[in-house]
């Protein structure tokens, strides 16, 4: 089987093919707790709010109590509510299966480990963008690990000079690593407007509004509007490479909102509406300087360009609301005035980029 595995790094790599790992109950017994060998072994489940890991906010990696293979990271984990840790993704395809469950007088879809088959819990169709799948698990299938402690969690099929595609764990959180899928984090504002203007281009499969700058336990809409946490209103543009480079991002990203105003777009004011570039990597760093760069040797702006340079530490989603909300409230006061003017302009100025049909004129046609 193929999956992805840690390096003595700390670095999410692969895919790396694994043999299964398969043991007698006897065998497991020895190994897990009786309450993790009923639920990993058994596919039993743990009781409601009762999960080690339900209200674990660290960031991390999440793994198979029976083999360590990673399965989710912190960066995916979000509060559904239910009364079990909840993922809106795995931390990579393949390291998480899936088998229909006909127990309990219902089809349900039951996830496992990949390598040895582990009951992790179910996987419903009711999460948050952008994959809007709810990854339901039991604490006890599950050992945490630290960020800062990832090296751990190496498997000696990393150590193999064959294995490749050594990819950015803070990064791999919300990528698989496909060369047909990138993500960009961008602050500009308001994150209406800015997933509104991005969700415009052809190559933007996703954005997604959300936090970043700040910590998992800030990361909720009435705690960053005080302006106090770090956070930036953000988004995560999920796009295909082939057909629009991270350049070409850039490029609407500075030309859709004004990077020379501090801590502030229109009245929009505060830190959490700064301009900001969150880069998950060393290459898109660079990019960005060099974007700048050039921005001011051709004298583009009248003021100084004000947009920070920040490493991506994590992109927390925004609240369900605030998903799509220019699609799905079109005639919103604020949306008529700042955002809708803001996708008009985009579709102005980068015609040659657009999708075939706006998100906005498909919205509208799927409400009549």
């Amino acid at each position: 089987m193929q999956v992805h595995v840690f390096n003595d790094r700390g670095e999410l790599v692969g895919p790396i093919g694994v043999p299964k790992v398969i043991k007698s109950d006897a065998a497991w017994k020895t190994e897990l707790t009786p309450e993790q060998f009923r639920i990993a072994r058994g596919k039993g489940t743990e009781r409601p709010f009762c999960g080690t890991l339900l209200d674990n906010k660290q960031e991390g990696i999440y793994s198979c109590v029976c083999c360590r293979l990673p399965l989710f990271s912190s960066a995916s984990k979000f509060q559904s509510g239910t009364g079990w840790p909840s993922f809106f993704a795995p931390i990579a395809e393949g390291n998480v299966i899936e088998e229909s469950d006909r127990s309990l007088g219902m089809v349900r879809t039951e996830i496992l480990c990949a390598r040895c088959d582990a009951h992790l819990g179910h996987v419903f169709d009711d999460g948050p963008r952008p994959t809007g799948l709810r990854y339901c698990l039991n604490s006890e299938s599950l050992v945490f690990t630290p960020l800062a402690d990832l090296s751990m969690l190496a498997d000696p099929a990393a150590a193999d000079p064959a294995a490749a595609g050594a990819t950015s764990t803070r990064a791999a959180a919300t990528s698989a690593g496909s060369p047909e899928r990138a993500t960009a984090v961008f602050a500009g504002g308001c994150f209406w407007c800015t997933e509104a203007v991005f969700e415009e281009l052809d190559g933007v499969l996703d954005a997604v509004s959300g936090y970043a700058g700040g910590t998992r336990e800030t990361a909720d809409y009435e705690t960053v509007s005080t302006g106090r946490t770090g956070h930036a209103e953000s988004i995560e543009i999920i796009y295909d490479p082939r057909k629009i480079s991270y350049e070409k991002l850039l490029e609407v990203f500075f030309a859709t909102h004004d990077p020379t105003t501090r801590n502030r777009q229109g009245n929009d004011i505060g830190t959490q509406y700064r301009s900001a570039i969150f880069y998950a990597g060393e290459r898109e760093k660079e990019l960005a300087e060099a974007f700048i760069q050039d921005l001011i040797a051709a004298k583009v702006f009248s003021r100084p360009i004000v947009t920070t340079l920040e490493p991506l530490t994590g992109f927390y989603p925004a609240e369900t609301y605030h998903q799509n909300f220019v699609c799905m409230n079109p005639n919103q006061g604020y949306v008529r005035m700042v955002a809708l003017p803001k996708v008009a302009k985009v579709r102005e100025k980068f015609a040659a980029l657009l999708k075939a049909q706006s998100p906005l004129e498909r919205a509208a046609g799927a409400s009549r």
